[in-house]
Formats: structure tokens, C-alpha cells, sequence
């Protein structure tokens, strides 16, 4: 069977992401699910190759269809930026290093929209380099969401075990309440359930709906928005056949959901569902972008400045974003 071409963006050329995505070409398992190719830098990637102790050679491509034959014991790598050593300082990002970071993620998109490589799968990337450069986003979610045209997207990190998607993202946690409204939950109720079925090929997924109050409330003593506005929510994702469930207190939904009582957990806002999720998958967990017209994993995890240059840094991350990247697009 033809295996998928997948485009991996570099990410900050400061931090770890050349090193894991090196590391996790190196294996065996990658190749053997797809072909990738890097869409980032020279320089940054040689000095990658260096720190890891790989054998692992470049190979320069101009376009993503030259990955297909690239020979054996390389990493194809679409070069879109030529930094200078000031702009790849470890810990230290700049301007430069930003923009560049933007238009790796802009040109991946671009080609899974064209139908020319089938997913992306991305590294950590450095907000306020691209801030500086003047790409003005909270994170990939928001940009690719821009880049596909879309408003009904949502983010959700997943493992083996648990499967977590947000209502609200990147939003400071006295704006969250206001945010929470009826549409804003059934879509992501909706599109969490359509991207479970994808992950999983269970065709109805059974999906935990947190509450945003502790003990739910507890009958609107703690506030109203279970009664007033997840729980209608739920009810009429379920009027929609989605097999949603809630609204839960999360303090233990997450002890049964590990225990794989649900297929999914939406949950209200970002740490509500993503502490849970990285005490489980720290190094394996997977960011995924559901509700885009294209295939979109990432690690979920950050540049790690304090690893990058020594080689430490886990690629597990890495491995499983392209394997479920492969998956999906398979």
C-alpha cells in the first residue's frame, strides 16, 4: 500500500525541534508508516544532525514530491528560510527565527490543501519570536484555523488512553465563563465526536462532557453555566444521534475516563483538560487539529530550551504525531 507524504514544519530552530524531528526519522517505525520530509532550515537541521550523533544525511528537495525519492539514509528537507548563527542561538529567538516559523507552517497547509502531501505533523514553535515578526496568533490552532478558513475547529490532545478536546484554548481563565456559550459547546461536542470516530473507527463514540464549576455547580451555588448552558448543549448533541454524556464534575470524570469508560472527554477550558491528559501522556501525547479540511498532528509540548543543543530531548511526541498523522491519512 502506498504510504502517505507527510510534511513536518521544523518549528523554532532555537529550541528542540530539529533534534526530536531528527530522532524520530531515525526510527525505523516512521519510514515504515510514510514519507516524511522537513520544511525548515539548513543550518539549523545540520547542527540537529550533529548534536544527535545520527548518521543520517540532508538531501535537499524543491518540492515535496522529490521525497518520494530521496535515497536511503537522508532526510529530505524543503529549505524555506537561511538563517544567519545569530538567529539559532539556543533559548534565544528572534525576529528572524519567527517569521521563518510562520512560513514553514503557512506552506505546510498550503500544500495539504492542495492535495499534495496528504498530512502535517509539527514541532514546537515560539509565539513571541512570531509575535516579534509580526504574526500576531495565540498558537498553530489559531493560524491554521485562518489558513483553512474555518471557525469550527478544535484542539484536542490524545493518547493511548485519553482523549481530550477544548472548548476554549489560550484564554485567560477569568474570560473562560463568558466564552462557554450553547454553540460554541455542541460544536465542539460535534466535531470532537466526528474526530474520534476518525481516530478510533468507533462509529458512535462515547464522549464525557466536563462541567465548568466544581461539583457542577452544585445546583447554581457555584454558578449556572452547567444548568444553563453546557447541559443543553449535551442534550441536543444527543438529539443529534452524538452519544454525549454530562455535564460531569471533572475532579472525577477523568478517573473513569482513564479507566476507559469514555472514548473522548470535552473539556471546558485549557488546563481543566489538559493536566489530566499530560500526567498520562507527557512524552507520548499527541496535539491534533479536528474540524480542518486537512490532517494536522503536533507534539504537545514546548521548545524546551533548556534541553536544546544537548540531545536529551524525548522524540516520542514526535514519533506518535507522525504516526497518527500516517494513521489518519491513511
Amino acid at each position: 500500500m502506498d504510504k502517505p507524504l507527510i510534511a513536518i514544519t521544523m518549528g523554532d530552530p532555537c529550541g528542540v525541534g530539529p533534534e526530536i524531528i531528527v530522532k524520530a526519522l531515525h526510527s525505523p517505525e516512521t519510514t515504515n508508516t510514510c514519507v516524511p520530509f522537513v520544511i525548515g532550515d539548513r543550518l539549523a537541521m545540520e547542527r540537529a544532525l550533529s548534536v544527535c550523533g545520527t548518521v543520517l544525511k540532508l538531501h535537499e528537495i524543491s518540492q515535496p514530491e522529490d521525497a518520494l525519492k530521496a535515497p536511503e539514509g537522508t532526510i529530505p528537507l524543503l529549505a524555506l528560510s537561511r538563517l544567519a548563527e545569530a538567529d539559532l542561538a539556543y533559548g534565544k529567538p528572534t525576529a528572524a527565527s519567527g517569521d521563518a516559523v510562520f512560513r514553514y507552517i503557512c506552506a505546510a497547509a498550503r500544500l495539504c490543501l492542495d492535495g499534495r502531501v496528504e498530512a502535517m505533523a509539527t514541532a514546537p514553535i515560539n509565539k513571541e519570536s512570531m509575535h516579534r515578526a509580526g504574526h500576531d496568533y495565540p498558537g498553530h490552532t489559531e493560524l491554521l484555523a485562518e489558513l483553512c478558513g474555518t471557525d469550527d475547529f478544535v484542539m484536542m490532545l490524545a493518547g493511548d488512553v485519553l482523549r481530550v478536546s477544548l472548548v476554549t484554548i489560550h484564554e485567560a481563565l477569568r474570560d473562560v465563563p463568558g466564552l462557554i456559550g450553547f454553540n460554541k459547546v455542541l460544536t465542539t461536542i460535534r466535531v470532537t465526536a466526528e474526530g474520534v470516530r476518525r481516530l478510533t473507527g468507533i462509529e458512535r463514540p462515547r464522549l464525557a462532557v466536563a462541567a465548568l464549576n466544581p461539583h457542577c455547580g452544585e445546583g447554581g451555588a457555584f454558578g449556572t453555566e452547567e444548568q444553563a448552558v453546557i447541559a443543553p448543549a449535551i442534550e441536543a448533541a444527543r438529539a443529534a444521534g452524538i452519544d454525549a454524556l454530562g455535564p460531569f464534575p471533572a475532579d472525577t470524570l477523568f478517573h473513569f475516563a482513564q479507566k476507559g469508560a469514555y472514548d473522548g472527554v470535552v473539556a471546558m477550558y485549557h488546563d481543566q483538560g489538559l493536566i489530566p491528559l499530560k500526567m498520562l501522556h507527557f512524552d507520548d501525547g499527541v496535539n491534533i487539529t479536528l474540524g480542518l479540511p486537512i490532517i494536522r498532528t503536533s507534539v504537545d509540548h514546548g521548545t524546551a530550551y533548556d534541553l536544546a543543543g544537548t540531545g536529551r530531548a524525548s522524540e516520542r511526541s514526535m514519533l506518535a504525531a507522525i504516526r497518527m498523522a500516517a494513521r489518519m491519512a491513511g
